[in-house]
C-alpha cells in the first residue's frame, strides 16, 4: 500500500505524511462560533475532518483530535468591521451571552450526531482558557511584538515580519500574501486609530461599559481577540509543534496566518507541520455565509423548510453529497445535486445490503470452473484503489467512483446474471470487508432507515409493555385504546397464546 500524502497549504504541494511522534497524530481543527445555528457551509469542514480523523485511526494512528468552541472573542475578518458576534447576537435574542452559547452549542452537537461524526478527544472553549490567552499575550508584549493602546492590545505585524521573515516565518507565509501589498490595499475600518499599522490585529480588546462578556486582565477589563484562542488552546493540548492544523479555506487568512505569527513569537516555530484546508460550499458560485444572506441552516435542510429547497434532505444524503467531491474542490449547492446524491446513496447502499447477504452462502463457495479470473482481478484492483485514492490526499470522490464500478458485479451475483462461483472466496471476503470498512468505518455512513426502524421498535415495545400492564390490572379500556390507536395508523397488535404480544406494520 502507498504512503499517505496530504496537500500542505503551507508548502503548496502534496507531501508524504510523517507524524512528529511515530504512531501518534495531534490534530487541531477550528470549531464553530456558537453565535447562531450551523448551516450547510459549516457541515463541510466538520464532515471532512471527521473522515480524516477516521482514516488516520484506520491506518492505526492514535489520534488526539482537538476541536475548539468559540464562545467569545473580537472577530477581525478580512474587509469587514470587527465585532463581538456572541454579545451582539445575545442582545438581539434577549439572552444572557452564555445562555446563547449553550443554546447553539447544543444545536451544533445535535447536528454532529445526526451526521454520525465522531466526537473530538478534547473540545476546549475560548471562555475556559482566558488565563492561557492572557499568558500568551503577556509573553508577546514582553518579547516586543505587541503593544497596549487605551486598554486594548495589538500585535505588531510589521515588527514581527521584519524579524521573522528572515527566519522563514514571514507574515503571509501560509496565504502567500505580501505584507507591503496588504498595507496598500487594506481599507480603513473603525477603531484603526489605536493601531500603529493597518495590518495589526487585536490580541485583547477593552470592554466598553455596555459589554457584558468581560474579564480582568493586566490591561483592564476586556475580552480576547479571535486569533489568540486557537494559539493558546492548541499549544496547551498539543504542544509547541503538532501534526495537523485544519479548517475551512476562508480561515487561511487572516485567522491561521495570525495564529502562525503568535505561536512563532511564543514558541519560536510554526505550530503545525501540515496545514489542511477544505474548500467552500457555494450557492450560484458564491460562498455560503451569514454575511452574504444565502445561508441554509441545517435544521432547514433536514426539514426542507427553506424557500430554495424542493424537499428535505437527510443527514446521510448531505454527508454523501460532501463525500462525492475531493475536499479541496469547490462544491456547488443545488437541489439537483442533492437529489442525485440521494439516488446515488440509495443505489450504493442497496448494493451493500446485497453484498452482506452473500455472507450466508460464502462457506459453500469453492474454486471451480465457474471462477472468472478476469473478473476477480478487476474486483481486487478496484478494492486496492480504495487505499490508493485515500492515501492520495483523502480523495473520497475517487473511492466512491471505484465503489460504483463494483455495484453491477454485486448486483449481478445477487440477480444470478453472474455465476455465484465467479468470484473466489478470498475475493468475496475482501469485498465484504473493505466495503464495510470504508462505507461505515471510514466514511461514517449508516442506514438511516434501519436507525429509524430501531427507534420505532423501541417505541412500540414501550407501548406493548404499557398495554400488558393495563391488561394485568384488568384496565381493558386503556388496553383496547392502545390497540385501536395503533391499528388506526397501520400497526396491528397480536395477542400470542403464551401471553406475549407482537406487532405487524401493515
Amino acid at each position: 500500500m502507498s504512503q499517505l500524502k496530504v496537500y500542505n497549504s503551507l508548502t503548496r504541494k502534496k507531501e508524504v505524511f510523517e507524524p512528529i511522534i511515530n504512531g501518534m497524530v495531534g490534530m487541531y481543527v477550528c470549531g464553530p462560533t456558537v453565535s447562531g445555528e450551523s448551516h450547510l457551509g459549516h457541515a463541510r469542514p466538520f464532515i471532512t475532518f471527521d473522515i480524516i480523523y477516521r482514516y488516520l485511526q484506520h491506518l492505526g494512528y492514535k489520534v488526539r483530535y482537538v476541536r475548539n468552541i468559540t464562545d467569545a472573542g473580537h472577530f477581525e475578518e478580512e474587509g469587514r468591521e470587527a465585532e463581538d458576534k456572541i454579545s451582539k447576537k445575545a442582545v438581539l435574542e434577549k439572552l444572557e451571552p452564555m445562555e446563547l452559547v449553550q443554546k447553539y452549542t447544543n444545536l451544533f452537537h445535535w447536528a454532529m450526531r445526526e451526521f454520525n461524526n465522531k466526537e473530538p478527544n478534547i473540545e476546549p472553549t475560548a471562555t475556559g482558557h482566558i488565563v492561557e490567552q492572557i499568558g500568551m499575550i503577556e509573553k508577546i508584549i514582553v518579547d516586543g511584538y505587541a503593544y497596549e493602546a487605551n486598554g486594548s492590545v495589538y500585535f505588531d505585524v510589521e515588527k514581527y515580519n521584519h524579524d521573522f521573515a528572515p527566519k522563514g516565518m514571514a507574515y503571509g507565509i501560509l496565504s502567500g500574501r505580501v505584507l507591503d501589498e496588504m498595507l496598500e490595499t487594506t481599507r480603513d475600518l473603525d477603531n484603526q486609530e489605536e493601531k500603529r499599522n493597518k495590518a495589526d490585529f487585536a490580541l485583547w480588546k477593552k470592554a466598553p461599559p455596555e459589554h457584558i462578556m468581560r474579564w480582568s486582565s493586566p490591561w483592564g477589563e476586556g475580552f480576547p481577540g479571535w486569533h489568540i484562542e486557537c494559539s493558546a488552546m492548541s499549544t496547551k493540548y498539543l504542544g509547541h509543534k503538532f501534526d495537523i492544523h485544519g479548517g475551512g479555506m476562508d480561515l487561511q487568512f487572516p485567522h491561521h496566518e495570525c495564529e502562525i505569527a503568535q505561536s512563532a513569537v511564543c514558541n519560536h516555530q510554526i505550530p503545525a507541520r501540515y496545514w489542511l484546508h477544505n474548500n467552500m460550499i457555494t450557492i450560484n458560485g458564491r460562498k455560503m455565509g451569514k454575511s452574504y444572506n444565502n445561508v441554509i441552516k441545517l435544521t432547514e435542510l433536514f426539514s426542507g423548510t427553506h424557500p430554495v429547497l424542493e424537499q428535505a434532505y437527510s443527514p446521510m444524503i448531505i454527508r454523501f453529497f460532501i463525500l462525492q467531491t475531493q475536499y479541496r474542490s469547490t462544491l456547488d449547492f443545488s437541489n439537483e445535486a442533492l437529489k442525485a446524491a440521494e439516488r446515488g446513496l440509495k443505489r450504493l447502499w442497496e448494493s451493500y445490503d446485497n453484498l452482506k447477504k452473500l455472507e450466508i452462502q460464502s462457506t459453500s463457495y469453492e474454486v471451480n470452473s465457474q471462477e472468472d479470473k478476469e473478473l476477480n482481478e478487476k474486483v481486487n484492483t478496484l478494492l486496492a484503489e480504495f487505499d490508493e485514492f485515500m492515501n492520495d490526499d483523502f480523495n473520497t470522490a475517487k473511492v466512491l467512483a471505484s465503489m460504483f464500478e463494483l455495484v453491477p458485479v454485486i448486483n449481478g451475483i445477487k440477480d444470478k446474471h453472474i455465476a455465484v462461483g465467479a468470484l473466489s472466496v478470498d475475493t468475496i471476503t475482501t469485498l465484504q470487508s473493505k466495503m464495510k470498512t470504508y462505507l461505515e468505518d471510514v466514511f461514517g455512513l449508516k442506514d438511516e432507515q434501519e436507525s429509524k426502524d430501531g427507534k420505532l421498535d423501541s417505541v412500540l415495545q414501550l407501548l406493548i409493555g404499557m398495554r400488558k400492564d393495563a391488561r394485568s390490572r384488568r384496565d381493558y379500556v386503556t388496553s383496547d385504546k392502545i390497540r385501536n390507536e395503533l391499528a388506526g395508523i397501520g400497526i396491528q397488535i397480536k395477542d400470542e397464546k403464551d401471553g406475549n404480544m407482537s406487532y405487524v406494520v401493515v
